[in-house]
């Protein structure tokens, strides 16, 4: 996907949404782009990371992740609603940094946010059907510890999952300076590919 900077930022502003840029270091934009693919359990979704660096030049990394669950939760629910599927939109403050399941740094859900739930117990996700709003641990967190995971299956129950710990170890590095300036709170806002067509 041929995704720029400009064209994020026309995307954010015709949905209505912020682009965060006060002309200071660190003040992140972190935005995930869901594939146009219904399969789950690929890395088929990407998390792109816009800001100022110390020099003030806007930067932009992109990053494999999935924004949907594996297949292994879809199979086996742990709500009896179905399992989590983050509907796109801009939510504002909604991660901070914590530890995920207590065991090591991320972004953990820290205000609501919206879900469809997927309840038909098989390897099409479904992005329809009534809207939940709540606390649900939706978190940014990495799959494997080392290298790189080929599939998703229980790395994610609905969380955003990085493929790569090298590059989410970057990410992480990076909240962590954005902390220090701006304290603990993060904006995730979620798009689709058909938005950039």
């Amino acid at each position: 996907m041929n995704v720029t900077i400009e064209k994020i930022q026309q995307v954010l502003d015709r949905k209505g949404f912020k682009f965060f840029d006060n002309h200071n270091s660190y003040n992140l934009n972190i935005i995930g782009v869901r594939s146009n693919s219904v399969m789950a359990n690929s890395f088929d979704d990407w998390l792109y990371l816009v800001f100022r660096d110390e020099e003030m030049a806007m930067q932009m990394h992109c990053f494999s992740i999935t924004t949907d669950p594996g297949t292994y939760w879809l199979e086996h629910p742990m709500n009896v609603n179905g399992t989590a599927v983050l509907v796109p939109g801009q939510y504002r403050g909604s991660h901070m940094l914590g530890k995920h399941r207590g065991k090591y740094d991320a972004l953990v859900q820290a205000k609501p946010v919206k879900v469809y739930r997927d309840n038909n117990g098989d390897n099409v996700l479904d992005f329809s059907g009534p809207i939940e709003e709540g606390l649900f641990g939706l978190n940014i967190h990495r799959s494997s510890a080392t290298g790189s995971s080929q599939v998703v299956e229980k790395w994610s129950a609905g969380c955003q999952v990085f493929q790569n710990v090298s590059e989410y170890n970057f990410f992480i590095e990076t909240c962590k300076q954005a902390v220090a300036l701006y304290g603990n709170s993060f904006t995730y806002t979620l798009l689709e590919e058909k938005d950039f067509n």
